[in-house]
């Protein structure tokens, strides 16, 4: 049968005219960034190979499926040699159904195969990775407050989703992808040797440089999409810092709008630049490499004619080869991006272990004492307490001696810096103390879960925060399971409830991103209802009106007096006229107690106490 340029064209070109097949990319360059981060927080496969044991014989299963349907795909080229060499010139018809049939067949498998492994490693991926966040979401939760104040927000942001999000990628696509590119090669390689390894010689001439071009193609372009996702960063963060519900009322009352679009229509300028230049980059090198893909197969084709290094190969053969060749280039770049692809899939990792690791300074112990939040009295006393901030050299508090009565009112005031809501958050232990004990009813507070420190201990703080939902959700995340009468009647002892059922929709009405929608006063009065749904045994007031203007101060003080009564409540003053009727007013300066004692007894000694009251009605008058 003779050679054709019709015959000898199409097939085995097919995929290599005109530059690399459809979505080849370059071999990656490891990225600075992740070899850093190894180095600071390395990772073992051992680790990693943890997290999957549980699922080997899933497992085991995907890998069998990778490589018998990169083998059953390899078997259409050599089914296409029979065809051409023999069913079509002999017409033999049983035979030519047989192997359109074959083709069909392959298919139909590796297409099953290949549903049957998606679904498999997807649903591997998805359980660890839910493990992992679930983990990481439940250590978050456990890391003091020190961690969050350094740490920013956007930050843990990221690592729970985008870096958990993108290991499931390195699960389901990454490691399938290195399993399948490197038997799909290793096979694709023998099988043209098979066939011919004449012609195996002169491909494994020919690939090195369009090997080598296509990486330069992609770092020229891996440099400026770097640039671009930096500029992206950038107009990402105008948008978050101008259109949230803060930056659109300080765009309005400074007028800084046209400004604004001004600085964003810039931003958006250059990434439109940047991503021009992304598609640009390296054209002429693109152009150079479709030239020796085109030149592939002609160089096939000429080895293949001419009468010395043929071999007398037949044009089915021929065929079949081409069509391996055309093939060979994406699996073989895909093993070339094995080492990139594992040190960014070590580098997620490592981030997501990195915070894992973290040793949580505050913790349940491993044989709690429970107290039962229904009879606690709710006497605090702390013994000897002392507190230093983890980097400071000066103690935040030193040697506090203070008992607290069940049902008494005590107050803590002193100036900025004396230690104040220090010593609050160790009552409601956001902090342990560095020397001493914080007890409740007896029982140090480290040696209860900090779930029932929790269930004793409400706090109100100036800083009020509410959810993004229902003022009855916002009541109910304190207390889940509490019905509809327990959250009015926690609205009501807060002096809130007839507010609430004013509005429209009633409790079932948003409160808007931060309670934007309440003033102050409203959001301080939800907030404590909030916290009297909990029925603490002991309540911590830090500066819960010091934000408030006198008239809405009022209102939120009756409402915490209502509260107060009955409960043992620590109170941090800012305006020492709220607190002339504790039963206990404590005097703290640079993290001692001064002085203690009632109103009037501190008047009459003259000392701490009596200096600040002169100094505010001074401001006052």
């Amino acid at each position: 049968m003779t050679a054709t340029p019709t015959m000898l064209g199409n097939p085995g070109a097919r995929g290599m005219r005109g530059g690399p097949p459809p979505g080849a990319r370059g071999p990656k360059k490891k990225d600075p960034a992740d070899l850093e981060q190894l180095r600071e927080h390395p990772v073992t496969f051992r680790r990693i190979a943890g997290l999957f044991r549980p699922h080997r014989r899933p497992l085991a299963i995907v890998i069998a499926i990778i490589v018998v349907s990169s083998a059953v795909g390899l078997i259409t080229p050599f089914l296409t040699r029979d065809l051409i060499n023999i069913a079509i010139p002999e017409r033999n018809v049983a035979l030519l159904l047989e192997l359109v049939g074959g083709m069909l067949a392959v298919t139909v498998v590796t297409q099953s195969l290949g549903v049957v492994q998606t679904w498999l490693s997807t649903g591997i991926g998805q359980r660890v990775m839910h493990g992992l966040r679930t983990d990481l979401f439940a250590h978050l939760q456990r890391m003091p407050l020190a961690f969050f104040t350094r740490t920013r927000g956007g930050e843990l942001q990221s690592r729970l989703t985008n870096d958990v999000n993108a290991m499931q990628t390195v699960v389901t696509d990454s490691a399938t992808s290195i399993a399948t590119n490197v038997t799909t090669a290793v096979g694709t390689a023998i099988a043209m040797a098979v066939l011919s390894w004449r012609l195996s010689l002169l491909s494994l001439i020919i690939l090195p440089p369009a090997i080598i071009l296509t990486r330069r193609v992609a770092r020229l372009r891996r440099t400026i999409q770097a640039r671009a996702q930096r500029a992206l960063a950038d107009m990402q963060t105008q948008i978050e810092e101008s259109l949230s519900i803060s930056g659109v009322v300080l765009a309005k009352t400074v007028n800084s709008g046209p400004a604004l679009a001004t600085r964003f229509h810039e931003s958006s300028t250059e990434l439109t630049e940047l991503e021009v230049q992304s598609q640009l980059a390296g054209r002429w090198r693109m152009g150079a490499m479709a030239i020796v893909f085109a030149a592939i197969p002609a160089l096939i084709y000429l080895a293949a004619g001419l009468p010395a290094t043929s071999g007398g190969m037949s044009i089915g053969t021929l065929v079949a080869f081409t069509t391996l060749q055309a093939a060979l280039f994406r699996p073989v770049l895909g093993v070339l991006n094995i080492g990139a692809e594992i040190v960014s899939s070590m580098a997620l990792f490592s981030r997501v272990f990195e915070y894992l690791d973290m040793p949580v300074d505050i913790d349940d112990p491993t044989d709690p004492v429970v107290v039962d939040p229904a009879t606690a009295r709710g006497e605090v006393r702390l013994n000897g307490v002392s507190f230093n901030y983890p980097g400071s050299d000066r103690a935040a508090l030193s040697d506090i001696q203070l008992e607290l009565p069940a049902g008494w009112q005590v107050a803590l005031v002193g100036a900025t810096g004396s230690g104040k809501s220090t010593l609050a958050s160790l009552v409601s232990r956001l902090n342990d103390p560095t020397e001493g004990s914080v007890r409740i009813d007896g029982v140090d507070l480290r040696d209860m879960t900090l779930a029932n420190v929790g269930s004793l201990v409400g706090v109100v703080s100036q800083e009020t925060y509410l959810l993004h939902t229902t003022i009855r959700e916002n009541l109910r995340y304190a207390r889940p399971d509490a019905t509809d009468e327990q959250i009015e009647a926690a609205a009501r002892a807060a002096q809130v409830h007839d507010l609430i059922v004013g509005l429209p929709d009633g409790y079932d009405t948003l409160v808007g991103a931060r309670g934007y929608r309440f003033s102050g006063g409203e959001k301080q009065r939800i907030a404590l209802a909030r916290t009297i749904l909990r029925d603490p045994a002991v309540l911590v007031l830090d500066e819960a009106t010091s934000a408030l203007d006198n008239t809405t101060e009022r209102a939120v003080q009756l409402a915490l007096d209502e509260v107060s009564r009955g409960r043992t409540t620590l109170t941090i003053a800012h305006r020492l006229s709220t607190v002339r009727n504790a039963d206990l007013i404590v005097v703290l300066d640079r993290g001692r107690i001064v002085e203690r004692g009632t109103h009037e007894q501190l008047l009459e000694r003259d000392g701490r106490y009596a200096e600040l009251v002169h100094a505010q009605e001074r401001v006052s008058a």
